[in-house]
């Protein structure tokens, strides 16, 4: 399955167009996370317990969208995008989405 942010790919032809497909998955923070984070904020630098979350969410975002194109008989997914939302307090949806294609 190719993904990927560009509309097109250099020397694919699209055959077919199949439509929107999306991933998302909603992750909440952890107690030990944000007593690191707490440190962070007084002595600087980077959170990598939520950098760590963060890469796991994409990835399990990207999981589900590909399966959803996969189930439309996609073999490519195009122009893929990135959202985020708080959903509550110490929550937030990572949300993947592209366009579902069948490539020659």
């Amino acid at each position: 399955m190719i993904v990927s942010n560009m509309e097109i790919i250099p020397g694919k032809k699209i055959r077919e167009h199949l439509g929107l497909v999306q991933g998302s998955t909603v992750r909440t923070k952890h107690v030990g996370r944000d007593i690191m984070a707490s440190f962070k904020n007084i002595f600087g630098g980077e959170l990598h317990g939520y950098t760590e979350l963060l890469h796991e969410s994409r990835e399990e975002a990207i999981k589900r969208m590909k399966q959803q194109a996969e189930a439309v008989g996609a073999n490519a997914v195009l122009n893929v995008r990135f959202s985020t939302s708080s959903i509550t307090q110490g929550a937030a949806e990572l949300f993947a989405y592209g366009t579902a294609v069948i490539l020659e």
